[in-house]
Formats: structure tokens, C-alpha cells, sequence
């Protein structure tokens, strides 16, 4: 919570909007140009995509985490996947514009981002290689130890959806534990 209040108080008033908004609410779709990012103060939302009519979950997000479609925002592309939120949740909005001006004044404000994105550049490659070498147990064993609370938050066909395997398989996972 401290470096949400400190990296918060870089903006002014005008420059943020604080949105209480109810589970299954959708901030971002696929396809569209991201021109927010977003600061969760209560709440969490997931990351997800279609691929072949499937919902795929690939990330989610709690409480002082940011979010974005950081590569659709940066480039002003189509977004690879949408935001939702998965329980009712507070966030901050901050529109792209602000932001990057805020950014491009701010050096202490730039070094948070900058973090940011290479903790998120991280997480995909650790992401990538679970799933290469790691089987769903293990899998689901980092993601509990990751977010020990994700079990009570976040409904278990994301989490089989995040781990790449079915509901059924999660259920028995679950009961061997």
C-alpha cells in the first residue's frame, strides 16, 4: 500500500478517477486500443483471451498491482486480450496521456513504471517456462505459493484456465494436496 500512495501522489486530482465497478466488468476487450492504465486498490481483475471460442485466464491482478495492455497502450495497437474484473473491485484510471506526460517529467514516477514493466516482463518469463517444464501440480503449487489467498478470491475454472488444464483436473489436484 505505501508505494501505491506514493506513486499516486505524483498525479493530480483531475488527472485520476477512482471506480468502484462490480465483478465480471470488463475495462478493456480484445481488439480494442488500450488508452488506460489501471491501479488496483481493492479488488481483482484477470487478464484473459479467446482461442478457439475458449476463454483463456493468463494473469491476474490484487490489490496495488497495475494494469494495462501495456504493448497496446505503448503502441497504440489492438489489445492481444481483455481486462475484467473477477470480484466487485475499487481501481484508479489513469488516461494514457497523463500518464506519459506524467512519466516523461516524473523521474522517480519513470523508475516505478520502468520497474513495473520489467517485474511484468519477469513474470511472463517464468510463465513461459513453468509451462514448458512444470507439470499442472506444480504449476498450481507456485500459483498457491504466489497467492496463497487465490483459492478464496478467484473461482476455480479461471485458475484451471491459468493453469492450462480443466476444471475436473484442478478438482483432483486439489484433492491429492
Amino acid at each position: 500500500m505505501c508505494k501505491e500512495k506514493k506513486s499516486l501522489n505524483h498525479f493530480n486530482v483531475k488527472e485520476i478517477e477512482t471506480l468502484s465497478i462490480p465483478s465480471k466488468t470488463v475495462l478493456l476487450e480484445e481488439g480494442k486500443i488500450a488508452d488506460k492504465i489501471y491501479l488496483v486498490r481493492k479488488g481483482c481483475l484477470r487478464l484473459f483471451f479467446y482461442n478457439e471460442g475458449k476463454d483463456i485466464t493468463f494473469q491476474f491482478f490484487f490489490e496495488g498491482d497495475f494494469v494495462a495492455s501495456f504493448d497496446s497502450l505503448y503502441r497504440g495497437t489492438p489489445s492481444l486480450f481483455s481486462l475484467e474484473s473477477i470480484e466487485p473491485s475499487e481501481v484508479v484510471s489513469i488516461k494514457k496521456e497523463d500518464f506519459y506526460h506524467k512519466i516523461g517529467s516524473n523521474l522517480s514516477l519513470r523508475l516505478l513504471y520502468e520497474e513495473k514493466i520489467i517485474e511484468r516482463f519477469s513474470f511472463y518469463q517464468h510463465l513461459f517456462l513453468s509451462r514448458i517444464k512444470n507439470t499442472p501440480q506444480q504449476r498450481y503449487e507456485e500459483l498457491l505459493k504466489e497467492y496463497p489467498n487465490i483459492i478464496q478470491r478467484v473461482p476455480q475454472h479461471y485458475i484451471a484456465s491459468y493453469l492450462g488444464i480443466t476444471p475436473v483436473s484442478l478438482s483432483r489436484i486439489r484433492n491429492r494436496r
